[in-house]
């Protein structure tokens, strides 16, 4: 099956639908076994059948199972936010006295992880440019036990050479985790191209509303086991209802993605004409860093990019932004509204050094007509250049 087909069909096995479209919320912590044999059999394989609520209903099957066709995976396991998919992905592979390699780019919650809670277990975290590729063999040793990439990156939006990483590291004995958020299973293959697990923040595009935390984590054969054996180790389940929407959300991503993308596209190109703007990063543009890598591994493109201002200070932006009709501004993204945030890459950078002309903004593109966020942006630019900035 195609893709499209795929969000559409998967996880709906009749068993768990009972004859409707969509499975049924299974709400549950207790579930009853029918006999002292039936007990005996679910304490051998809990997984054979309802166990504990905290190991999953039909709900959280059809999701997951949903999820583990789209990425062509062994198996994938849900988590009560992106970040908790990321940590605990971290945590089933790496051990004390080990080393990982994550990329400098990455989402500044994982970096805050890595320099606290890893650091305190004895396990060093070493950054890496975001754009190394194959040189990333340079770095690997006999302690290295992952890699961690981001393609592409967290605010900057370098895209990486996830296959050439890949190859490297498991040349070393490494496995690599992709936080793939912002492809989605749809736009990058990423076991296919070398991951050994692909981890979403389902928070942002795949619940696709604005209204759910949830985070998942879809890994091959070979690193499966460990990831499931940790999730569980640690209790890290959702609601029902939680993954209930979130399989109300994947129904849909195709069609939101398409116009996300299309959205974005034309106002980042928009923004790269205006005087104000110094550069737009958005990997599907050319002059993006690893746009070539982009137009030979993803499929398409999302609603998230960011803009370099020329010049301006925090006046400047405040002017810009506190006008803004059509842009919300908060964390996160992926829901069918558009935001705004102002951030500093240089804070949470050590491999490289990040250097602009001016302040960055990231943008989130929604759903909305982008004639109307167009006017609203233009508005705003004009704020920002009586208050001194472009």
């Amino acid at each position: 099956m195609k893709r499209d087909t795929r969000l559409v069909e998967g996880g709906r096995r009749k068993d768990w639908t009972h004859g409707i479209v969509n499975p049924p919320i299974f709400r549950a912590s207790t579930c009853l076994f029918e006999s002292y044999a039936a007990l005996r059999a679910g304490i051998a394989n809990p997984d054979a059948d309802l166990f504990y609520g905290r190991r999953g209903t039909p709900t959280h099957w059809a999701l997951r199972e949903a999820l583990r066709e789209l990425e062509g995976g062994a198996g994938t396991w849900l988590y009560p936010s992106g970040m908790a998919a990321i940590t605990a992905s971290i945590l089933a592979f790496a051990r004390a006295g080990d080393r990982i390699l994550v990329t400098d780019s990455a989402y500044e919650p994982t970096r805050h992880f890595c320099d606290t809670v890893l650091k305190a277990m004895d396990i060093e975290t070493v950054y890496y440019d975001p754009l190394i590729g194959a040189d990333i063999a340079g770095l690997l040793d006999a302690r290295t036990r992952l890699v961690l990439t981001e393609s592409p990156g967290s605010l900057s939006f370098e895209v990486q050479d996830l296959p050439a990483i890949a190859a490297s590291a498991h040349a070393a004995g490494a496995l690599v985790l992709l936080d793939n958020t912002w492809a989605t299973p749809l736009h990058l293959d990423a076991l296919a191209l070398g991951a050994d697990v692909s981890i979403h923040a389902a928070t942002k595009y795949i619940v696709g509303h604005s209204d759910v935390m949830l985070g998942t984590a879809t890994a091959n054969d070979r690193a499966w086991p460990r990831l499931k054996r940790m999730a569980t180790a640690l209790g890290l389940t959702v609601s029902a209802d939680d993954a209930w929407l979130a399989l109300r959300g994947l129904r849909t991503l195709g069609v939101r993605l398409a116009r996300h993308e299309t959205n974005a596209i034309e106002i980042a190109n928009w923004l790269k004409a205006r005087p104000e703007v110094a550069r737009v990063l958005h990997p599907a543009l050319p002059d993006c860093p690893g746009h070539d890598i982009f137009r030979r591994d993803f499929t398409g493109s999302c609603g998230l990019f960011s803009i370099v201002m020329r010049g301006g200070d925090e006046d400047a932006i405040a002017a810009f932004i506190d006008g803004l009709e059509h842009f919300g501004i908060g964390f996160s993204w992926g829901g069918y509204e558009s935001l705004i945030l102002p951030a500093d890459p240089a804070r949470v950078r050590s491999a490289t050094r990040w250097q602009a002309e001016g302040p960055l903004l990231r943008l989130h593109i929604g759903l909305e007509d982008p004639a109307d966020l167009i006017t609203d942006l233009e508005a705003g630019l004009a704020r920002f250049r009586r208050a001194g900035g472009g």
